[in-house]
């Protein structure tokens, strides 16, 4: 039998062998084995300082290695991940190079590069920004001379043998049949754990797809504990080996502290050595003051302020710095910094150097521009040595930011977490002004994976002997949970894969592909059917396990279940009288005894209730309607568990090994009310009085041999329903039924009944295992599919096998919303609307960020427009849910957003960029990437417009592209 690589199949081999002799059904299952084959084995080496794995193809032949001249020689000693990733490059074979932050990862991608250049070969390098591409372009056009660089904004020297592209263009080139690509021997895949991204992930996943075979792959990423996965997929989608290079090493330690809020000092909770020190960790969260502890989120005032000045005085005495001090919030990170403006760290002759710089910098910029409020208040706080980094600012200070911080002039950066992701820019040390975060939902503790992105910043390698991290804690935390953040594991690799019109309309023109194609080939897909060996080796083990059981008198279990099952049918009819707040409020008096069993189904047993209370809960319904007014029943019960949180086992009251403990119930979690009351001390609300409680309820349990005394539902509890009293007259008669059957009367009946439930159970999660098979053996994402093929029909984009001109439109736009776009465009709107007004209708779709000021805009020729847009989507959002795409009808009109609208229209009018700023609440830096997303969809749609011979309109978006492109929003990158 082949040798499947992965080990999951090896338990089977020696039946496979056999296979004539084996029973039929044993035969099936083998048969269904063989669909779950692999196509690839793994071989591993251990090498020190990292792990080598590598997936090939079950067919494929090593090559030796042949001894050539380097491609490229380094003035340092390579670390041992670095050489085995080198050599995988040599012997022309793709590689996943995955390690921390600051290890070294670029250099491997230069030797790549080199590699290229020296065989006359041409080389892709991709990176998920912009920014980063400048950066990387710069980078290596200093090193290597003849490199070329491609981002939508900029066009450098596309004929170069190096090409440094954001992802988004490669796949663009891919689906036009760009001759670039023929011509590819490497593509290089900077920072692929961003594949991980919601939005934009489906981006990687498409690009690895479409690019030929005979391309070899290097994939840089931070450490992912899912590697091999992925190359996995790698090997089984191109049929060739994907190496892994794997290495936790990082060049320079980390020391982990926690600076308490209220506290005077550090406390080093993690040494170099990744020793957790748990005194260390106590005696830090200690200093917690009570009125710190419980605290959901921090808020920028003066005393949080104080505590982050505290902590950058205390960098600056000890001389740890540069610091990177993050932060979860664009405000915060501005506040925090004005908050050191009375602080001065650096001397005289780096002010002169900082001031030249940014002087230069800027000197490009217009007069007007260079009187900007943002640019005329951060030169005062650099000269300090101190910035500010985020996505609001101008992409110009943020880019003298970073090279500031680069030469050593900036001390302290105030950061969002995407300065985490790029340019190789350590610090010595690095804050967290918080150790928990807004998800868009609430707040939560950071996750180990985005600790290790952040902190990897930390420790300058061959210049600092240890990094420093910092966590500034406000809130008392568990050990565990600042081990998962600290001592924790970077998130998993996994798949983001999601289907848009772009993608399936670019596929349907391409000649020989089919959308289902793609979803078959994604790692999204892999990682689907990846689980199913072992789902089905768990199935088989279950069914022989399942064979082994054998007894007689099943027919009548089935009988006596069935009876069960109705029982149970009928008692949740009761039990929704009994619990009626109008029957049972009454009874829930101080000392009353009821049993419990739970919403989640855990039988509490016996309890004496010590205290009953009235919470009125007012709810808001949606769209302002009614007020509902609930009033919700609490009960404190006192109970007899085995510990804290664990129930006794059933019918064990008179066990001596529980302890007394009081528990918090709602009115749906009592199954019965005893006619009992017990006598109970006034001082409810004290501990001490629960053991003696607990005791009486135990010592009337005894007196009563278990049989406690129920109220009668219809005597005591005064019900008269009809459907109830059926309810109970069901149940007696169900229960003499059961009486009657001979199984029940036999004196093994408990040991019959364990092993039918047994069976039963094992049958349930065979059944469970089979539909779980049978989804894993069906197409991905193929109800989404199917919706969206309808929905393309029924709005002119494609026929059965034809992409209509709608199609073809739509299938050059991939900024914004392809199908509305194309609507407004083929639709006439365009044509009618001035220029301006188009312009700034455009910016509705290319603007992501919320704002506060988010209504529609006042001018009545822009509102007029708007609300053409509004109906279209409309439109649009009917058609979606017609042909039974999941769509939230009012989150997708809601995506085109107006906030923008008088802004762009002002811009578009000549107006300066410091009057724009004055029209809307977002930061500079939102308006500048908003009117750049703008400029990137013209011109698409000015080369859709050419595409279908539409002169007219090419000419009306080649105007908007003039109109818009001038000033600072168009201002050069520095890198550049």
């Amino acid at each position: 039998m082949e040798d499947f690589g992965t080990g999951l199949f090896d338990v089977f081999q020696e039946g496979a062998k056999s296979k004539v002799q084996l029973p039929k059904k044993r035969m099936r299952e083998e048969e269904e084995l063989e669909e779950f084959k692999e196509e690839y084995y793994v071989k591993t080496e251990d090498i020190d300082g990292c792990t080598h794995e590598c997936a090939y193809p079950i067919d494929y032949v090593e090559n030796e290695i042949s001894q050539t001249e380097p491609a490229k020689t380094y003035k340092f000693e390579l670390d041992p991940f670095q050489k085995c990733a080198i050599k995988c490059i040599e012997n022309n074979e793709s590689v996943l190079v995955a390690a921390h932050t600051s290890a070294g990862k670029t250099a491997v991608a230069e030797y790549a590069i080199a590699s290229a250049l020296k065989n006359n070969q041409r080389v892709i390098y991709t990176s998920p920004i912009k920014a980063l591409s400048n950066q990387k372009y710069r980078e290596f056009h200093d090193e290597f001379k003849d490199v070329g660089l491609m981002t939508g904004d900029v066009t450098i020297n596309e004929s170069a043998s190096c090409l440094v592209m954001t992802t988004e263009i490669l796949r663009s080139m891919l689906y036009k049949g760009s001759e670039v690509v023929r011509e590819m021997k490497w593509v290089i895949f900077d920072e692929i754990h961003y594949m991980r991204d919601k939005e934009r992930g489906v981006v990687w996943e498409e690009t690895i797809i479409l690019l030929p075979e005979a391309i070899k792959l290097i994939f840089l990423s931070a450490t992912i504990p899912n590697a091999l996965e992925f190359a996995e997929w790698v090997c089984k989608l191109k049929k060739q080996p994907c190496h892994v290079v794997y290495t936790e090493y990082r060049p320079t330690p980390l020391q982990h502290y926690i600076f308490p809020s209220g506290g005077e000092g550090l406390y080093l909770v993690v040494d170099e050595f990744g020793k957790f020190k748990e005194k260390s960790f106590k005696k830090a969260i200690s200093c917690l003051t009570d009125l710190q502890d419980g605290k959901q989120n921090r808020k920028v005032g003066p005393g949080n302020n104080s505590e982050v000045t505290k902590i950058v005085q205390l960098i600056m005495e000890k001389d740890m710095k540069p610091a990177i001090v993050f932060s979860f919030s664009k405000r915060e990170c501005e506040a925090y910094a004005i908050s050191l403006n009375k602080h001065d760290f650096t001397s005289d002759e780096e002010k002169a150097a900082i001031e030249q710089i940014f002087v230069n910098a800027i000197d490009t910029l217009a007069e007007e521009d260079k009187s900007l409020p943002m640019i005329q208040n951060v030169l005062p706080l650099l000269k300090k040595g101190v910035g500010i980094h985020h996505g609001g600012l101008l992409p110009i200070i943020k880019e003298v930011t970073e090279i500031l911080f680069q030469e050593g002039f900036v001390k302290c950066l105030f950061s969002t977490e995407t300065f985490s992701m790029g340019l190789n820019m350590p610090a010595r040390t690095v804050v967290f002004t918080n150790v928990r975060k807004f998800d868009g939902e609430s707040f939560r503790w950071i996750s180990g994976g985005e600790y290790i992105q952040m902190s990897g910043r930390a420790g300058r390698r061959g210049i600092d002997d240890k990094g420093i991290c910092i966590l500034m804690v406000d809130q008392k935390m568990e050990p565990e949970i600042a081990k998962g953040m600290v001592k924790g594991h970077s998130d998993p690799l996994n798949s983001m894969f999601h289907l848009s019109y772009n993608m399936l309309l670019n596929l349907m023109r391409i000649e020989d592909s089919h959308p289902e194609q793609m979803i078959k080939k994604s790692f999204h897909q892999f990682q689907n059917d990846r689980s199913c060996p072992e789902v089905m080796k768990k199935k088989i083990e279950l069914q022989n396990k399942l064979n082994e059981i054998t007894f007689e008198h099943e027919n009548e279990m089935e009988e006596y279940d069935n009876i069960e099952v109705a029982k149970q049918s009928f008692k949740k009819t009761i039990k929704k009288y009994i619990q009626n707040p109008e029957v049972i409020a009454r009874f829930m008096n101080p000392g009353r005894i009821v049993y419990i069993i739970d919403h989640k189904g855990i039988e509490w047993g016996w309890g004496v209730i010590t205290c009953c209370t009235k919470k009125r809960v007012d709810k808001k319904k949606l769209k302002d309607l009614e007020e509902e007014v609930q009033v919700k029943f609490i009960i404190d019960v006192a109970i007899y568990v085995l510990m804290k949180d664990v129930p006794l086992p059933l019918l064990d009251m008179n066990s001596d090994e529980g302890e007394a403990y009081s528990m918090r119930f709602q009115l749906d979690s009592i199954d019965k009310v005893s006619q009992l009351r017990l006598y109970i001390k006034p001082d409810l609300k004290s501990k001490e009085f629960l053991p003696g409680t607990v005791s009486d309820l135990r010592k009337a349990y005894k007196q009563l041999n278990g049989n406690i005394p129920l109220l009668d539902p219809i005597n005591d509890l005064k019900i008269s329903d009809p459907d109830f009293i059926a309810a109970l007259s069901k149940i007696t008669e169900l229960d003499e039924m059961e009486k009657a059957l001979p199984v029940v009367k036999r004196p093994d009946f408990l040991e019959i009944k364990a092993k039918y439930e047994e069976k039963k159970s094992i049958s349930q999660a065979i059944e469970l295992l089979s539909k779980q098979l049978k989804a894993s053996k069906t197409m991905i994402l193929k109800d989404d599919w199917k919706a969206m093929r309808r929905i393309l029909r029924r709005l002119g984009f494609c026929s059965e096998n034809h992409v209509e001109l709608k199609g073809r439109v739509a299938c050059e736009i991939s900024t914004s919303d392809e199908l509305l776009t194309t609507e407004m465009m083929l639709g006439g709107i365009f044509n009618d609307l001035p220029i301006d007004i188009m312009v700034a209708l455009l910016s509705c779709l290319v603007h992501e960020e919320n704002s506060a000021e988010s209504k529609k805009p006042s001018h009545p020729e822009l509102a007029s427009a708007y609300k053409l847009l509004v109906d279209i989507a409309t439109r649009f959002a009917d058609v979606f849910v017609q042909s039974k795409l999941n769509i939230d009808q009012e989150s997708y009109i809601n995506s085109c957003k107006p906030s923008l609208m008088e802004a762009v229209f002002s811009w578009a009018h000549g107006a300066k960029f410091s009057e724009v700023c004055q029209l809307t609440d977002v930061y500079e830096g939102t308006i500048i990437r908003c009117i750049r997303r703008l400029h990137e969809l013209l011109r698409q749609l000015h080369d859709a417009a050419r595409s279908i011979q539409s002169h007219e309109l090419s000419e009306k978006f080649a105007e908007g592209i003039r109109l818009i492109q001038r000033g600072i929003v168009f201002a050069a990158s520095l890198y550049l």
